[in-house]
């Protein structure tokens, strides 16, 4: 009987982390959040702790199972409804090259050192600091690296093609919401871009997400 209750918890336990997983939605392993890590750990212990428990039965499992589960639903649902949460819960994106200069105070913040991100840049097949126009660190732990234009494939050096300025596109509109901070960066207000989104054929509350780049304009995705 005991080795039959350890099995019928288990199999239970299994099913229900099971369909909260599909009711939750597939994230991939190497795009997690430490939020989401936290969760995975947090949540893998109550089931393995309840299965072996004399105490506990299939019906502590379910209810452990699904209040983390409403617990998990409700954070992902309140970040995707506010954008400012964002920030403190799953962590914000950190420039830690820009234009080819380390940026030491996002290094700092990041708690990564030179080494540290030297590692990373070769795991995107980047072995030399001259070749990096931009360097994001991501919520996730993960880098992504923009080459300065020589650099770029097929190798414009190689090909004797003039150099040109590489830039970075700036996000202006999230999620159907337009991010103040960046456009500070390009020294826009909300009334440059409603003009800027009308004069392409849009309404504002139709777009999903707009990035502007210079030269290129505004680029502009909608909900249709």
């Amino acid at each position: 009987m005991e080795f039959g209750s350890i099995a019928l918890e288990a199999i239970v336990g299994f099913i229900a982390l099971f369909i909260l997983t599909k009711i939750l939605g597939k994230t991939q392993m190497n795009q997690i959040t430490v939020f989401d890590f936290i969760s995975v750990l947090v949540l893998g212990e109550l089931v393995g702790n309840a299965v072996f428990d004399e105490n506990v039965g299939v019906r502590e499992i379910l209810f452990a199972v699904a209040l983390w589960g409403a617990l998990v639903y409700f954070i992902d649902f309140f970040t995707l409804k506010v954008r400012r949460s964002r920030k403190i819960l799953e962590g914000m994106p950190s420039i830690l090259i820009r234009r080819g200069v380390i940026q030491y105070d996002e290094l700092k913040r990041n708690k990564l050192d030179l080494s540290q991100m030297l590692q990373l840049l070769r795991n995107k097949n980047v072995f030399s600091l001259k070749e990096v126009e931009y360097a994001i660190f991501e919520p996730s732990g993960t880098i992504n690296v923009l080459k300065k234009h020589k650099y770029q494939q097929p190798n414009h050096q190689a090909l004797n093609i003039p150099e040109q300025e590489v830039l970075l596109p700036i996000t202006i509109i999230g999620d159907g919401k337009i991010i103040q901070e960046n456009l500070k960066e390009i020294e826009w207000d909300e009334n440059r871009v409603t003009m800027e989104v009308e004069q392409q054929g849009y309404q504002l509350e139709d777009v999903v997400y707009a990035e502007w780049e210079k030269g290129k304009g505004l680029f502009i995705l909608t909900s249709e």
